[in-house]
């Protein structure tokens, strides 16, 4: 008679990885309110008390469930910028990054965020990432195009809210993410050109 197979232990950075992709499967197959820590137990495999010790309570669950999606976007697009070969390469690659995900996981995403004290919990570190990779687009806005500052800081701000609106519709489905991806870089390239063009000289 053969021995049974060992089971693999798990890492404890595997094993909260392992709660998590079951808790967005649940989140997405039955919405958040239907969400229990028995049922993530039940679905993970693994006891409540072992749900417990990594996630006090449904909440804190819910915000590292966000927290990964969006280290895991922060992460690649840092990689994609500083593989950038130009400006519209910058442009291509993060923008396509965001809205390849946004129409993979956007509506894992909203479930989340749609929650209060989720969003809450998000708010300092997202307001964090955001200022940080809005600076840093600044910068390159103006060493591609040579804009004044205050050129460059309104500009930016602007061309962000044509990306979060583009979110918008890669996520509603009336538009694909490559599409939308080209439509944001002929936008943001064409319009810095003609805006660096206007510029006063030495600006």
């Amino acid at each position: 008679m053969s021995a049974e197979p060992k089971r693999t232990r798990l890492t404890p950075e595997a094993r909260r990885d392992q709660i998590l992709d079951r808790a967005a499967e649940l989140v997405l197959a039955d919405g958040l309110a239907a969400i229990s820590m028995e049922g993530v137990a039940r679905a993970a495999s693994v006891s409540k008390g072992l749900v417990y010790n990594y996630f006090p309570d449904r909440q804190a669950l819910f915000a590292a469930l966000l927290q990964r999606e969006q280290r895991d976007l922060n992460d690649r697009g840092m990689r994609g910028a500083l593989a950038a070969s130009d400006f519209a390469d910058l442009i291509r690659r993060t923008t396509g990054l965001y809205l390849r995900q946004t129409e993979a996981r956007g509506a894992l995403i909203a479930a989340l965020l749609a929650d209060p004290g989720v969003a809450r919990l998000m708010e300092a570190q997202d307001r964090v990432d955001r200022e940080q990779a809005f600076r840093f687009f600044v910068r390159a806005t103006r060493r591609a195009y040579g804009l004044p500052l205050p050129t460059a800081i309104a500009a930016v701000d602007l061309l962000w809210a044509v990306t979060d609106r583009a979110g918008q519709l890669v996520g509603q489905g009336l538009m694909g993410a490559e599409e939308a991806t080209e439509m944001c870089v002929s936008l943001f390239v064409g319009g810095l050109a003609e805006l660096s063009r206007a510029a006063p000289d030495g600006a």
